[in-house]
Formats: C-alpha cells, sequence, structure tokens
C-alpha cells in the first residue's frame, strides 16, 4: 500500500493489496479523480478516514451485450411502469445515494466531500444521473462517470422497488446503441448480478480500459 501526498501521481494498480487496496492520501481534484479512472482506480472510504484508493482484482464488470432483463422486469417495461431521464436531477440522485437507508446502513462513504468533487464532475461533463419517475416524482437511479466508451458505476437507490432496476437496463439498452462498451460495478453485488454483471481479472479490465477510453 502506497502514501500520497496531494499531487503525487496515481501508482500503478499492480501495487494493490490482496483486498485490492492501493493507495491512502493525496487529493481528490477533479483531474486527479479522471486521472484515477482511466487507470482503473477509483475511491472509497469513509467520512472519518483519510482517501482510499482501490483497484480489486478480479473486477466485477458487465458488458452491455450480456444484459440479462427478468420477465418481472420485462412485464414492467410492457406497462411503461417508469419514465427515465439523464441528467435531469443529479443534485437529488446523489444527495439520495448519500442518504437512503439500505440494508447494510446508510451509504456513508458518500460525504460531503464526495458530493462536491462528483458534482464538480458533473459539471465538467463527465459525472451522468439516471433517474426513474413515477407520477412526476423520483422513484429511483445511479450516477457514474462516463469516459469514452466506458461507464463507471458509483450508486444507484430506490424509494419504489425496482425503480433503480428499471433505470438501468433502460439507459445499458440505449447506450450499447451509441457505442457504450462496458460498464465498471467495481465489487461484487448480487443485485447487478442477476443483470449480468460478473467477474473478470483486472489485467484484462485494466488493457479494456486502453482501447476503450483512449486520451
Amino acid at each position: 500500500m502506497i502514501i500520497l501526498s496531494p499531487g503525487d501521481p496515481m501508482p500503478d494498480p499492480s501495487f494493490a493489496n490482496e483486498e485490492g487496496l492501493l493507495a491512502i492520501g493525496g487529493d481528490l481534484h477533479p483531474q486527479r479523480l479522471l486521472d484515477a479512472y482511466r487507470k482503473g482506480i477509483f475511491p472509497w472510504y469513509g467520512s472519518d478516514d483519510p482517501i482510499a484508493w482501490w483497484c480489486p482484482d478480479p473486477r466485477f464488470i458487465l458488458l452491455p451485450g450480456e444484459l440479462i432483463v427478468s420477465k418481472s422486469m420485462q412485464k414492467l417495461f410492457r406497462q411503461h411502469a417508469f419514465s427515465v431521464t439523464v441528467n435531469k436531477a443529479f443534485a437529488d440522485v446523489i444527495h439520495a445515494c448519500r442518504t437512503i437507508r439500505r440494508k447494510e446502513g446508510y451509504g456513508t462513504w458518500i460525504h460531503d466531500e464526495i458530493e462536491s468533487v462528483y458534482t464538480d464532475l458533473h459539471d465538467m461533463g463527465y459525472a451522468f444521473s439516471v433517474e426513474a419517475w413515477q407520477s412526476g416524482k423520483l422513484a429511483g437511479g445511479f450516477y457514474g462517470i462516463r469516459m469514452g466508451d466506458v461507464f463507471f458505476g458509483e450508486s444507484m437507490f430506490s424509494y419504489i422497488s425496482n425503480a433503480s432496476k428499471y433505470a438501468f437496463i433502460d439507459f445499458v439498452v440505449k447506450e450499447r446503441e451509441m457505442g457504450l462498451a462496458l460498464i465498471d460495478c467495481q465489487v461484487y453485488s448480487s443485485h447487478l448480478e442477476s443483470l449480468g454483471a460478473r467477474m473478470i481479472r483486472r489485467d484484462d479490465f485494466l488493457q479494456a480500459l486502453q482501447k476503450l477510453i483512449g486520451h
């Protein structure tokens, strides 16, 4: 594990330990974050902890062509259960991801600093939100970073059952037609596995980033 000072370059992902922890410290300047994502590295830490940078092996990803849509979700789409938008309510989405109650507790890793810098990245055109609406009210959604033909998913939430899943499926179906080739899900979740996400070797993931993001 490497200790970073503000301004230090991001280290090579091969230095990550068995749990995927690569480095601690540094800063959350937007350009550092963009450099980190290009190298397959993401921040994940608590509000009272130092900045922690991760690059796990294996990596949990979803290829848009492998998306699984269950019969129950197909039924919801036939019923047009939700309407889906992009970047209509970024601030509301990231704040909901931060505050919504989850089985494992609150999303405490999304704190003031994280919320602020991803809002900056949204203003710069890199961070995107996808929203699901029902009866004119925000029902669920997710946000992440889009670079080249890669989407790096960060967090999702639902006020109404299946809302975030509906938004995700709608997003993947539309964006794969526009060239989206890889979705980084970072670490395992059964929710995303049910949609077709799977593990791949870190080296394969990093090679894919070089081809799909470019410079």
